[in-house]
């Protein structure tokens, strides 16, 4: 018998010669691309499709054939089909509205991808009209919330979720998507979070809720008023943040599993077959480094939360038992950190050890932590342009943390200790550090250890100026808050005061090439002002007076550095050239310094001299340093432990859109509308009355 192929909706016998048969399906399609109504004939025609199982590719593929001349000659049975769909998707016939929600897809993306040069007024008239637009509008924002808050099909829900996703990501630009004005007047927010707050929802479908949130948010954001926003901003439901922050930590736990998977596997020699594996994530560069596709949907969503929503940030410090932990243990479970402030334990769904893969190298784990460790890895490589963008949102979100009261609470609290098992960049110079010595530390600690790694790692030709300001500021706005608080952390300053000045020496070594690219000296001027925050108000916040002692010993150390730094702005700004003025604030603000080697290096040659010493040890350095302080006299300088704050709009808007471009097309790309085959469809649907 000989062998029936289905290709492109047509169905022919391989043998035989004579013309191949169309799909019925096909051909209820080509009557839509007639100027006639297909339902004079057949007054059923309507009825009947939507029984049809949809081919997705002819539709859109006839679509797109047709030039814009063409397609307004058959206007008004594209409005007539799309109407149609909009009365199917409240029908009882679970089939119908399934493909129903699937032929608005091909809709919206043919009409879409035929009309790019248009304006989105063509493409509302195009599918709907005019005259009907804000009613099937209103009808289809209305039928997909039903359908997103029933109790029904979750194949349905995750449809619904994706013609959204498609809806909303049919342009690059979303704000330029002016059907977006109808899912702004016909709110969807509700049924969003309804997906968030419930377990079962969340896990089938909060991915897809999370993303589609992130983006409404941004549609139109600095031009008019957002009611996404408005919203975001004012949830106060615990269940619905804590869901919201465990898909976000699910996809970033995921992610950070991904790549220690990989790396165990790169330093066990299996790499060489991995980078030939077709699609994969991960690809090797010449040094040997393990690459990862990052996710900035994702970390979007992250940000939006942390940035609109004052009462997200509880949620960054929910613990939860790691995965490792979850198995039925011998003895009870490690007693989770207290949660600041009277904030309530996670309910029981949020441990769910199915819903949150976590690392098991700690005993308890929270979204920010999963974060942090998601940052170590994508700030390791700028270069590459996603993972820059990557690295810039995280550094974004840290600062917005670094800001919040509340988040510097629970980042500093005693009560809070963790081990955080950040990723260290490979090199040549250092020895990996043993992951299992880590102690267990205020969360603050593993904020200060990211920021140091980033600061000793890129210093390259291609310097991340901007990232580096960032970090910078993000130590400053912690070191404010310890100051005010009077928070006296222990944590290994004298490797934030090593990468420091390891950052003024790179910059002063690579003078000419950086000038030609970046004022470095609003950099340097940071560098040294967080030194002069340690003179000035270290006696508040290091944790020991030998600490502080510390910190003069390594300016003392160090100072043939600060020296080579006042020599060069001092040239510069005695010049009428560009840098004039960056390079004289810059001689302004080393006086302490100046000040500090000036005093103690003659006392400590003195010293030397009297006791018959050509090298003194650190202690006797250290005893020349604490016999000498009260000689020593300081300036008093204003405003150390003042900054401005982070501001969006300001200073970010083009970022965002340009992030927010890219994330649209790589939703749309990755939008898959057949991941539900009809027998799987059937098979749930079985009974169609």
């Amino acid at each position: 018998m000989a062998q029936t192929e289905k290709k492109g909706g047509l169905l022919r016998k391989s043998s035989a010669s004579k013309k191949p048969l169309k799909e019925k399906v096909v051909l209820m399609y080509d009557e839509v691309f007639t100027t006639e109504d297909p339902s004079k004939c057949n007054p059923r025609f309507w009825e009947e499709l939507f029984l049809m199982k949809v081919n997705l590719e002819y539709l859109e593929g006839k679509l797109e054939a047709l030039d814009g001349e063409e397609l307004m000659k058959i206007k008004d049975n594209i409005n007539c089909l799309f109407q149609h769909c909009i009365q199917a998707l409240g029908e009882e016939h679970p089939i119908r509205v399934v493909n129903a929600l699937q032929t608005l897809c091909a809709l919206i993306r043919g009409v879409h991808q035929k009309n790019k040069s248009t304006s989105g007024f063509d493409i509302i008239n195009m599918l709907v009209g005019f005259d009907k637009a804000e009613l099937c509008m209103k009808n289809l924002m209305e039928s997909l919330d039903s359908l997103l808050c029933a109790e029904g099909s979750e194949s349905l829900k995750s449809l619904c979720l994706k013609l959204l996703l498609c809806l909303v990501t049919v342009t690059d630009n979303i704000s330029q998507n002016t059907i977006l004005e109808y899912v702004m007047i016909n709110s969807i927010f509700e049924a969003i979070l309804q997906i968030l707050s419930s377990p079962l929802s969340r896990r089938e479908h909060g991915y897809d809720a999370v993303v589609l949130l992130a983006l409404l948010v941004n549609y139109r954001k600095y031009e008019s008023v957002n009611p996404y926003i408005v919203k975001l901003s004012i949830v106060d439901d615990e269940a619905t943040l804590n869901g919201m922050g465990l898909v976000i930590a699910q996809a970033l736990s995921e992610y950070n599993r991904q790549y220690k998977d990989k790396e165990e596997e790169h330093q066990s020699g299996f790499l060489s077959a991995l980078t030939n594996m077709v699609g994969s994530m991960f690809i090797a560069d010449a040094d040997e480094k393990i690459s990862v596709q990052t996710n900035e949907a994702i970390l979007l969503a992250l940000y939006e939360a942390v940035h609109l929503n004052r009462n997200f940030i509880t949620v960054l410090a929910q613990s939860h038992p790691e995965m490792g932990l979850m198995t039925t243990p011998a003895s009870p479970l490690p007693t989770t950190p207290v949660t600041p402030l009277g904030t309530t334990p996670p309910s029981s769904d949020v441990i769910s050890s199915a819903e949150l893969p976590l690392d098991a190298d700690v005993q308890t784990s929270n979204l920010l932590i999963t974060f942090l460790k998601y940052s170590s890895i994508v700030m390791q490589d700028t270069k590459d342009e996603h993972r820059l963008h990557s690295g810039k949102l995280c550094l974004i979100i840290l600062t917005c943390i670094a800001e919040d009261q509340y988040a510097n609470a629970f980042l500093h609290d005693d009560n809070m200790n963790f081990r955080v098992n950040l990723h260290r960049m490979p090199m040549r110079h250092r020895k990996k550090a043993a992951d299992k010595n880590l102690p267990c530390r205020p969360l603050v600690c593993a904020v200060l250890d990211l920021m140091v790694e980033f600061i000793v790692t890129h210093m390259m030709k291609e310097f991340p100026m901007d990232l580096y300001v960032r970090c910078i500021q993000i130590v400053h706005k912690l070191l404010c808050y310890q100051k005010k608080c009077r928070v006296r952390l222990h944590y290994t300053w004298r490797e934030l005061w090593s990468a420091l000045i390891n950052l003024l020496k790179f910059l002063m070594s690579n003078e000419t090439v950086l000038l030609a690219k970046h004022n470095i000296f609003t950099l340097a001027l940071m560098v040294v002002n967080l030194f002069n925050m340690f003179i000035t108000y270290g006696d508040t916040f290091l944790p020991t007076p030998s600490s502080y002692d510390e910190l003069y010993y390594e300016i003392i150390r160090m100072h043939q550095n600060f020296d080579n730094l006042y020599s060069m702005v001092l040239r510069l700004s005695t010049n009428a050239g560009q840098w004039k003025e960056p390079a004289s604030k810059v001689t302004h603000a080393l006086v302490n310094i100046r000040a500090i080697i000036n005093h103690f290096n003659p006392k400590i040659e003195s010293y030397a001299a009297v006791n018959h010493i050509s090298q003194l040890s650190e202690e006797q350095v250290l005893e020349v340093v604490r016999s000498n302080y009260d000689t020593l006299t300081l300036k008093l300088q204003d405003g150390l432990d003042q900054y401005e704050r982070y501001s969006e709009q300001h200073k970010e808007a083009a970022f965002f859109k340009e992030l927010v471009r890219s994330i649209s097309i790589n939703v749309r790309k990755n939008l898959a509308f057949n991941t539900l085959s009809q027998e799987l469809l059937l098979k749930e649907f079985s009974t169609i009355s």
